[in-house]
């Protein structure tokens, strides 16, 4: 495999790796990632994720792969590989499933004048209320956690993306160098 191709899958997976960390630490009792630090992030995380992912995208195209086509050439890749792979995206999507459970239906908490605030999402209780400060809590690392997953989650996609795409493009070169037919 190229070694762009290695570089992007590490850029890729080192940014899921660093978002899904930093989302699985907002269930750690004493460790507190600020609104804006964790917002810091995830606006960090979003201007990376679209030349990161796009790249990525572009080339699967390119490939002109099935799914069956990326999913072989990725079973073919080293087992450390494809086990970090697994790990980022399965916990990805634990963590933003177990995020969406959010904190009955409150959303988007803040703080004017000493008091917190959320808006509530229930049926029939739409609107703004007021809110103790352990649900504050609650409710800013619950949209933290789904705001920092869901980019974590699109970079181990795209880092799936491009080193099975990598593996396809190392595979196919050799099948050409060894006179064998290459595939299309």
């Amino acid at each position: 495999m190229k070694t762009s191709f290695k570089v992007h899958g590490a850029i890729a997976g080192g940014a899921s790796a660093v978002l899904l960390s930093l989302a699985a630490l907002t269930w750690v009792p004493g460790v507190w990632l600020s609104k804006e630090a964790g917002t810091a992030a995830m606006v960090l995380g979003g201007v990376l994720l679209f030349p990161v992912f796009g790249a990525a995208l572009i080339r699967a195209l390119l490939a002109r792969a099935t799914k069956a086509e990326l999913w072989h050439a990725f079973r073919c890749l080293p087992g450390t590989v494809q086990l970090a792979l697994a790990t980022l995206l399965v916990s990805g999507f634990v963590i933003g499933g177990m995020g969406a459970g959010g904190a009955a239906g409150l959303q988007d908490a803040s703080i004017e004048n000493g008091r917190y605030y959320a808006f509530e999402a229930t049926p029939g209780h739409r609107g703004r209320t007021e809110i103790s400060r352990s649900e504050y809590l609650a409710v800013v690392r619950g949209d933290l956690r789904m705001m920092l997953a869901i980019p974590g989650v699109l970079f181990a996609g795209a880092a799936f993306h491009v080193l099975a795409t990598g593996e396809l493009r190392r595979a196919d070169a050799a099948n050409a160098a060894a006179g064998h037919a290459v595939r299309r």
